[in-house]
């Protein structure tokens, strides 16, 4: 399990990090220009915040393990991430963006299973 928990933990520290990491050094209006409308009519600080969030979360979801320090992050991490894809999907439904979910279930799925895996594979 400690394989599959590295597996699909790099996965989505990897997606986390770059769509959190563009949000975060991206202005509005470029992630709008992006495809990212949701940003459209929310305050600038808004998609900061998120993307902060998704680059912790994908921070945490390996060092902790790797370092061995405050392990119990990781898993809680992905609960984080499974929460921010949550609010995610509601606001695609919210905009009509249908289209999109896969990718927002996807990241879900994934998610869940680092939780998941995170509990039951690595010493708390």
């Amino acid at each position: 399990m400690t394989i599959a928990y590295w597996i699909t933990a790099s996965l989505l520290a990897l997606v986390y990090l770059a769509s959190g990491g563009m949000k975060v050094v991206r202005d509005k209006e470029s992630l709008v220009a992006s495809g990212q409308t949701w940003a459209k009519d929310v305050n600038p600080s808004v998609p900061k915040l998120v993307g902060l969030l998704e680059v912790l979360g994908a921070v945490a979801v390996i060092a902790a393990p790797l370092t061995g320090i405050a392990v119990v992050l990781a898993p809680v991490a992905a609960i984080g991430l499974v929460l921010v894809q949550i609010v995610a999907i509601g606001i695609h439904v919210r905009l009509g963006e249908t289209n999109r979910l896969v990718v927002n279930v996807i990241l879900l799925a994934l998610a869940i299973a680092v939780a998941v895996l995170g509990f039951l594979a690595l010493p708390l």
